[in-house]
């Protein structure tokens, strides 16, 4: 989802084909250990099944406002002002930790892949944890790198392609995360 860390990823590409990598291992730094503090947290209570399931709506429902906010704000430009002397490690640290939507996305939709990863104990949320810090990995890595190999072709057109995509897989997961919760009422 195009967000504070993807677009300090997008603005050291410009400079760096492995600002990717440096910047997933901040965003690890920060994730990993939030994730496995909800997981210890969920392992020590007895979560209600209710609970769940609004975790899941309010997820959702969040997944769908920030689908829908990110559409409404697709003509913004504004950059997001950073230091050039700062390096991609601390700029993936510090864009992840003061991220509000990051936070949000943990409490909400985190937890809720949390709780499923928890069903199958601690090794199925290692294989969680390990899997989704993986993709982060792969993804800012990738667009890193295809930024910095590319650049004379990221016209507004481009971008604006691009940006809608995200904006239809989030409201889809969103909305599946949404349909989840009510189906399991059922």
């Amino acid at each position: 989802m195009p967000g504070p860390l993807f677009a300090i990823t997008i603005k050291k590409a410009v400079t760096s084909k492995l600002s990717g990598v440096l910047i997933a291992l901040g965003h690890g730094i920060v994730e990993f250990p939030l994730m496995l503090l909800i997981f210890f947290l969920l392992s020590e209570f007895d979560i209600p099944f209710v609970v769940q399931v609004a975790v899941g709506l309010i997820g959702g429902g969040f997944m769908v406002f920030m689908g829908i906010q990110t559409f409404r704000n697709r003509h913004n430009k504004e950059e997001l002002a950073v230091s050039p002397k700062r390096d991609s490690v601390f700029a993936g640290v510090y864009t992840t930790a003061v991220n509000a939507g990051f936070i949000l996305w943990w409490l909400t939709i985190g937890t809720t892949l949390v709780l499923n990863a928890k069903l199958f104990g601690f090794v199925g949320f290692s294989i969680f944890a390990g899997v989704h810090w993986s993709v982060d990995f792969v993804w800012y890595t990738v667009a890193a790198f295809l930024v910095f190999k590319s650049q004379r072709f990221w016209t507004d057109r481009v971008r604006m392609g691009i940006t809608l995509f995200c904006v239809a897989v989030f409201v889809g997961f969103g909305l599946y995360f949404m349909c989840s919760a009510v189906w399991s009422l059922l």
